[in-house]
């Protein structure tokens, strides 16, 4: 057994995932028609736990436990302020990892003082593999800096291409409104839809994979329109906020055509973030 493989299994063992089986392709795919991923979105609350206390230590250990080939991050600080204490919270967790990082701010700020790095906030992907393209792509937000907001476009969902084993995918990282009426997410799916599409037509053939904090349960009337295109991976896990005792499940890994979902799960993780992880294996069918 591989050790990605035990590590898996024995996170299953002690009851701190709840895997969902999904059946093998069929023995007439073949060996090697299709390429294996996992992958895993977290909201890491800039580093913060659910106790109050950062420590990226605590957190890269809770990543690296995912054993995950890429990952989606949300709330993630780069020389934000005092509560992530100025670091580079992306290019930290990945030089931890050893993985390569592609950082997409919501907001960027002026330096606090004079030729000081700007004051960034976002969402980030890690991979184990090269990095082909990246991009920030604008959807409607309701900003959080200003006194007076109003929906408007705003960057902040980001974007990489990567080839695994000769697949190219495309990895897509959003964090929707948090409010609880939904007009803001309605409009935020409905330009993720359209970017989506605008880069599936772009690159034919290219697999995609939707990671991200929704903010809204999975039968929520703002989320149906997704569906149509996306397959939800995490379908009978469990919730995944808040950490400590989750009452609703929010947090997605979402697939498109020719990605076989082969098991979901959300790690047993009640400290490292406010939010808990959704990690994912998947199969790449080949054409």
């Amino acid at each position: 057994m591989s050790a990605r493989a035990r590590t898996f299994f024995q996170l299953s063992v002690a009851g701190a995932l709840l895997t969902l089986a999904v059946a093998a392709p069929p023995a007439s795919a073949g060996q090697g028609h299709t390429a294996a991923l996992r992958i895993a979105t977290y909201n890491i609350h800039a580093g913060t736990g659910s106790d109050g206390v950062f420590d990226l230590d605590r957190q890269a250990a809770a990543l690296r436990a995912l054993d995950a080939d890429v990952i989606g991050l949300q709330e993630v600080d780069v020389h934000w302020g005092d509560r992530s204490r100025g670091l580079d919270v992306a290019g930290e967790l990945a030089r931890r990892l050893g993985m390569r990082v592609s950082f997409a701010p919501i907001y960027s700020l002026d330096a606090v003082t004079e030729g000081g790095p700007r004051r960034e906030y976002g969402v980030a992907v890690l991979s184990r593999f090269p990095i082909r393209s990246e991009a920030n792509h604008e959807i409607t937000r309701l900003s959080t800096q200003d006194e007076n907001p109003v929906p408007a476009p705003a960057p902040g969902f980001g974007e990489v291409t990567l080839k695994v084993r000769g697949v190219p995918v495309q990895v897509f990282v959003t964090h929707l409104d948090y409010r609880a009426d939904p007009a803001v997410r309605v409009a935020q799916v409905a330009d993720t839809r359209r970017i989506m599409a605008r880069e599936r037509a772009a690159r034919p053939g290219a697999r995609q994979v939707l990671l991200g904090d929704f903010n809204a349960e999975p039968t929520a009337p703002e989320l149906g329109p997704l569906w149509r295109e996306l397959r939800d991976a995490g379908t009978g896990t469990g919730g995944t906020f808040p950490a400590a005792a989750p009452v609703k499940r929010i947090d997605y890994v979402t697939v498109g055509e020719g990605v076989r979902v082969r098991g979901a799960a959300v790690p047993e993780e009640a400290v490292a973030s406010d939010h808990r992880p959704v990690v994912a294996d998947v199969s790449l069918t080949r054409r």
